[in-house]
């Protein structure tokens, strides 16, 4: 555009629908459009993109299972020991 000497009408009117464009962005979007077009059949972005992956999904979700219920029980834990210390400063006083 910055070297030609006459701008289309159909290039204009895209140029003026950026502001839009930024105004409305939704990163959300931009991945769905990336994900549902993007398609190669390149071995190499095949082996980097890992479709089949070498662990067991349920696997992984037991582990964040397990993992969230270790952490809720360190948090009660310490929610114990806060109401504990709190109730011995009000019976100092």
């Amino acid at each position: 555009m910055e070297r030609s000497a006459e701008i289309e009408a159909s290039l204009l009117a895209q140029v003026a629908e950026v502001p839009e464009a930024i105004e409305n962005f939704d990163e959300e979007a931009v991945f769905n459009i990336i994900n549902n077009t993007f398609t190669s059949h390149d071995a190499s972005t095949l082996n980097a993109i890992n479709i089949h992956p070498t662990f067991n999904p349920l696997d992984k979700l037991i582990e964040a299972y397990e993992e969230n219920k270790r952490l809720y029980e360190r948090l009660l834990e310490a929610e114990k020991a806060k109401m504990e210390y709190l109730e011995r400063l009000l019976k100092d006083k």
